[in-house]
């Protein structure tokens, strides 16, 4: 230590050309010679500057990390050419760690680190330091700044970051094969030293592998490494900086290293024989035992394939692997019988599925065994000498009569009897007994085929010795039919014959039904009956093939002379008994057009005019019904043109209160009334108000007695009345209410008594009479209703 402060001291003194200037203990600091020149001011020169050279400037210093020393680790000195050690000037230092981790004696310039520093936590600090005077607090000279950087030192362990680590290999590897590489990383200083410097190295796990010291990979140090002999190794791994010098911190980490399987053994069956019992009565399909051979690798690897070796017995049984346990599962193809064979031997043959072509030459993958399968006599129950029964009886055949017979047997070696029963489920085998002991069937009731035609019923077998031992057999009866029933003529019954028939013309082909269940080749015969055997009308040709022709007789028919023929027709059957049966036909005589196509068998057909087709029919009934149509549109416009010239006509009161032609007053005229208050007197004794308008005062209208000479006008108006009341077009009864206004140009003068300033009592009606003899019949009216008023003055 004193001779690196001597030499810091001997740097001080060559390079004191400089403003500041550091003085470092340690020997690592850093100087760069960098020329500078400062312009300083000389007193007693008014123009003239003085050229100050800096010998050296530096800039870093070094600390120590983890001090653990009692007093402030010093670290440098600050020193300006400009202190002349008289105290007039001041150090100040700012920046990172200024004041907290660094301070700096403001006279001397001397820096001290006072507590404890770690450069994992953080490597350097930057600072900033300058000189100031004293007493005017000016900068002697600009700020300065530099690092101070933590010199490491190796107090960090290497780590294994990923740690603890699992890895496989496959087993039976060459030596080197690679397995993991593994990384330590230490925290100090790469750059300084051998601080982090690592070596890797093997604690636990040898002989079986190594690792590279500088790379951490791990391979295999040992060939053919069997997983069936072990499977996991744990390997224990170190890691140590300092080049792994002694002194040097390390740090360890686990791998867990497992051997995966590969296909390098072959199955075995650990016997060489196996030995099954199987029941005789074990079903078709079922397992009858297991056998398995033992492979120890694992996985797919040790799936296993059974195959049976073709040889004695091996085509009554299979084998299959069960893929959770790897067995063979021996099974039934065909059923066993004791009393036939007692015992069967073949051979297995177990082989890998997934072979490895690396291990051919250890030998074949595959393994045989030898089974033996004892067939155990079981008590059995009987045995039919049929899989199903068919019989056939006749029809009505007599109760009792046997029809056949079923029999079983029992196979076992103490042969038992067997009894026999019908299986009862519903009425139908009720038709049929069996006989216990000897197996016959028999008819129970009288049998009928056209009711029932086949009978399916179950006969069951047991042993006497031991009756829960059944068995059971379908049973077939067929009923064959007796000729009971006579053939019949198929429908249809009825034919035509068209009027101008020929002779010998058919006009319908029969044929014939039996209700009897016809045996192949059965023959149906037609022919006349007797009686109508001598009318000359139809005939019966008989074909020979159960079909029959109805032949015409007569050069053609007449429905004015019949209409109807009735033809009795004779049909036998081939079968024992004979049996026969007499059909009518009915042929009705049809109007036919010389093609023999029919037109008409209608009995009202016969009163047309000869020669109308049904078309012609249908037209002449569309001409008539268009004809009606047009008579009944051109009666419905008739009417509708009256009523419309009576409602233009000049002669219509109505047409006079509704529509006038003449202009009139126009709007002076308002005050209209219904006519029928003024000339029908028994409105006027009802005291009917006006409906259409709302009047402004109510004005009841006088009591007039009834004129007696106005005949004529009473009538007509009751007339027009009538028809009105009983017209529905005609408008309603309010309508009748308004009145055009006659004008002013008249002779007359206006009739209506509206606008008349005076009343009714003091008009004076006696200028009709001036008017000549068309107004002579209203001059006499209003004359005597002048002088029939009881309210005039006179």
């Amino acid at each position: 230590m004193l001779t690196r402060n001597c030499f810091s001291l001997l740097l001080w003194v060559l390079f004191d050309g400089g403003l500041l200037t550091p003085l470092h203990p340690e020997p690592q600091q850093t100087l760069e010679a960098e020329p500078r020149d400062n312009v300083v001011p000389v007193p007693g020169r008014r123009s003239s500057v003085q050229r100050v050279k800096r010998g050296w400037v530096w800039n870093q210093f070094f600390v120590l990390e983890e001090y653990m020393g009692s007093e402030p680790q010093y670290v440098g000195k600050l020193h300006s050419d400009l202190d002349k050690g008289v105290g007039t000037v001041k150090y100040t230092l700012s920046g990172d760690g200024a004041g907290t981790v660094f301070t700096i004696d403001e006279t001397t310039g001397d820096i001290h680190a006072i507590r404890s520093l770690d450069r994992e936590e953080k490597p350097f600090y930057t600072l900033r330091a300058q000189a100031v005077d004293v007493d005017t607090k000016k900068p002697l000279e600009p700020e300065s700044e530099f690092i101070i950087k933590v010199q490491d030192i190796n107090d960090n362990e290497p780590k294994f970051l990923d740690g603890p680590y699992v890895a496989s290999v496959p087993e039976m590897s060459p030596v080197g094969a690679y397995v993991l590489q593994v990384k330590a990383t230490d925290a100090d200083d790469p750059t300084y030293g051998n601080s982090a410097r690592v070596v890797y190295s093997i604690l636990q796990g040898q002989p079986y592998f190594s690792i590279d010291p500088k790379t951490g990979v791990i391979r295999t140090a040992l060939p053919n490494m069997d997983r069936e002999v072990k499977e996991q190794y744990q390997v224990l791994i170190q890691a140590k900086d300092m080049g792994g010098q002694l002194g040097g911190l390390a740090g360890t980490t686990t791998v867990n290293i497992t051997l995966t399987d590969v296909n390098d053994n072959p199955p075995r069956f650990p016997k060489s024989i196996f030995h099954l019992k199987v029941p005789e009565s074990s079903h078709v399909g079922s397992a009858i035992g297991r056998i398995r051979a033992v492979d120890p690798d694992f996985g797919k690897n040790a799936e296993i394939e059974y195959n049976i070796v073709p040889g004695d017995g091996g085509n009554l049984f299979d084998i299959t692997t069960d893929e959770n346990t790897q067995e063979g599962v021996i099974k039934l193809k065909k059923p066993l019988d004791f009393e036939t064979k007692k015992a069967y031997t073949f051979k297995v043959e177990a082989s890998n599925l997934h072979l490895d072509h690396r291990f051919h030459s250890v030998g074949p993958f595959k393994d045989t065994a030898t089974v033996k399968i004892n067939v155990l006599d079981m008590d059995e129950p009987p045995v039919f000498s049929k899989p199903m029964y068919t019989m056939e009886v006749y029809e009505d055949t007599p109760v009792g009569t046997i029809i056949g017979a079923v029999t079983a047997q029992d196979l076992d070696a103490g042969s038992s009897s067997v009894r026999y029963f019908v299986d009862w489920k519903n009425d139908v085998d009720s038709y049929f007994t069996i006989d216990a002991t000897e197996g016959t069937i028999a008819t129970n009731e009288l049998l009928d085929r056209e009711s029932t035609a086949q009978y399916n019923f179950s006969i069951i077998a047991s042993k006497v010795s031991n009756p829960l031992l059944t068995s059971k057999v379908n049973v077939i009866i067929n009923v064959l039919d007796v000729n009971e029933f006579p053939p019949e003529i198929s429908v249809p019954y009825e034919t035509s014959v068209c009027e101008n028939a020929k002779p010998g013309q058919v006009i319908q082909t029969v044929t014939a039904a039996d209700k009897d269940l016809s045996p192949a080749g059965q023959r149906f015969s037609f022919r006349l009956s007797p009686e109508a055997s001598n009318k000359p009308n139809f005939t019966v040709h008989d074909y020979r093939n159960n079909t029959a022709g109805i032949e015409t007789r007569r050069n053609g028919y007449s429905r004015r002379q019949q209409e109807l023929y009735f033809l009795p027709v004779v049909i036998e059957d081939s079968s024992y008994p004979v049996q026969s049966s007499t059909n009518t036909m009915t042929i009705r005589v049809c109007r036919c057009d010389s093609d023999g196509t029919i037109l008409s068998c209608n009995v009202e057909a016969i009163f047309l005019p000869v020669g109308l087709s049904t078309g012609a029919l249908i037209a002449i009934l569309l001409c008539i019904v268009i004809l009606l149509v047009i008579v009944v549109l051109y009666v419905a416009l008739r009417r509708q043109k009256k009523k419309d010239t009576l409602m233009t006509s000049k002669e219509d009161i109505r047409d006079n209160v509704i529509h006038y032609d003449d202009e009139g007053g126009g709007e002076e005229d308002t005050q209209a009334f219904d006519i029928g208050a003024l000339r029908n007197p028994k409105v006027i004794e009802d005291n009917k108000m006006r409906r259409d308008i709302k009047p402004d005062t109510f004005c009841f209208p006088r009591q007039r007695p009834p004129v007696e000479d106005n005949t004529d006008i009473r009538d007509f108006i009751n007339q027009r009345l009538q028809e009105n009341d009983v017209d529905p077009t005609a408008p309603p009864y309010d309508s009748l209410a308004t009145y055009a206004y006659e004008g002013n140009g008249s002779v007359a003068e206006s009739l209506s008594s509206i606008e008349s300033l005076t009343t009714e009592a003091d008009q004076d009606y006696d200028y009709l009479s001036d008017w000549g003899p068309r107004f002579k019949i209203l001059a006499d009216m209003f004359g005597e209703e002048e002088s029939y008023n009881p309210d005039k003055v006179t």
